[in-house]
């Protein structure tokens, strides 16, 4: 037995379009709330979670309902058929929208949409992959879904300075062909009985929970901690290298590339790496990694951050007006970001759809989705705030963000199953 490579790539597409849609709207929306609509850093931050508010009440239970339904086209399909549409028209009217109440309803639709397709299209990985193949599967979705962000950060970037309009319409596009490659080329396994009843999410969370060792539940808080410390990074890193380091938007966002660019780069290598030590030590590895950089992000002075180290075209940036694009010593640092990241990112939903059998991986897929959220609603509300208390010192997310990583790396150490199971 082997890994489908050509299926895998293909599967990849899928989360290759949810990539191009969160990148953008990660990078822009916040500068679109601010330079715009003038709103303060914790309005914003609270403004960024609303995506996941409504993800946290539809993608679990979603992922439940896809491991019961039955159609013709599959059990997750029809889901990706029915959101991605309506996901890339709205995405497209969001830089349109002129006023704040017109600006929420586009963004509100796009979310809804997206929250709809997202656990479904996730899902299908450990449905047409073995265990042992999981996290090497992981790893080339990942890479897939890591080019999507780059595009969605490097290419954005450009486009944003042509027009704010074109990173978004860029994204509209690359949704429909993303959800029609998927439409296309994966065919579903039949293999599941069609009377079987599976306990529900909430059901299977109390099982997780009531659990001897608890190992899903310190896999499910580890989650819960690492996507908190990173995502309040996300939604603020544009802001900070404006802020803090002196740059543009779109050079912001140029640098904030090199992290998903390593990210890519190291996301089939974790995956194979995590079939060769297991999957919590390179989720270990990668925690230890993120905690080193962001304390070196914090304690270095913005001026040493952006230290030319050398010429780096696309990824790079100028450090003068009309100069050569140069990787930066802020650069070097997200360098290990990205490596850091794909450690932790690849091997964790491995772990959590190796907790159950082929008939609920929806249902634990939208386990993962739940605590991830949660996270992703608590992050930038709190790091917006400290950011606002702190006089707008955009610095502080690198202080609260490695604590966040390190809460999450104790979980981990408690965590004694989800490895690869061999068939």
């Amino acid at each position: 037995m082997r890994l489908n490579y050509g299926k895998t790539f293909l599967l990849g597409f899928g989360f290759f379009g949810v990539s191009v849609v969160w990148g953008v709207y990660n990078a822009f929306v916040p500068i679109f709330l601010s330079n715009k609509f003038g709103l303060a850093p914790s309005i914003i931050g609270l403004f960024m979670t609303l995506d996941n508010i409504a993800a946290l009440f539809i993608q679990p239970p979603v992922g439940a309902w896809s491991d019961r339904l039955r159609t013709p086209l599959g059990r997750r399909i029809p889901f990706i058929v029915a959101g991605a549409p309506i996901t890339a028209v709205a995405f497209g009217l969001i830089p349109l929208a002129a006023v704040l109440p017109l600006f929420v309803a586009c963004t509100s639709t796009m979310l809804l949409s997206a929250a709809l397709w997202r656990t479904p299209v996730v899902a299908l990985m450990p449905d047409i992959t073995p265990s042992e193949f999981r996290s090497q599967a992981n790893g080339i979705i990942n890479f897939m879904g890591g080019v999507g962000t780059i595009i969605a950060l490097q290419t954005g970037g450009i486009l944003y300075k042509l027009s704010p309009n074109f990173p978004f319409w860029m994204g509209s596009a690359l949704v429909l062909f993303a959800a029609l490659v998927v439409y296309l080329f994966i065919e579903e396994p039949r293999d599941y009985q069609q009377g079987e009843t599976q306990p529900g999410m909430l059901a299977s969370l109390r099982e997780v929970i009531n659990d001897a060792d608890k190992s899903g539940l310190r896999i499910l808080l580890a989650i819960f901690f690492w996507f908190l410390g990173f995502s309040a990074v996300e939604t603020f890193f544009t802001l900070y290298a404006k802020n803090h380091l002196g740059l543009n938007e779109g050079d912001g966002a140029t640098l904030l590339s090199i992290l998903p660019l390593f990210f890519v780069l190291f996301a089939i290598p974790s995956g194979y790496l995590a079939g060769r030590i297991g999957r919590r030590t390179t989720i270990t590895i990668g925690l230890v990694t993120l905690i080193v950089m962001l304390v070196l992000l914090y304690i270095t002075p913005a001026s040493a951050l952006l230290t030319g180290i050398a010429p780096l075209p696309l990824v790079g940036i100028p450090l003068e007006e009309g100069g050569t694009r140069m990787l930066t010593l802020a650069g070097v640092l997200l360098t290990l970001g990205g490596i850091g990241w794909a450690c932790i990112n690849i091997n964790s939903l491995p772990m959590i759809v190796d907790l159950t059998n082929a008939a609920r991986l929806g249902t634990f897929t939208g386990l993962y989705y739940l605590f991830s959220t949660l996270s992703a609603i608590v992050g930038p509300n709190v790091n917006g705030w400290a950011i606002q208390l702190t006089g707008n010192n955009y610095n502080i997310i690198m202080v609260l963000s490695p604590i966040f990583m390190a809460l999450a790396l104790w979980f981990m150490l408690g965590v004694k199953r989800g490895e690869a199971v061999t068939q």
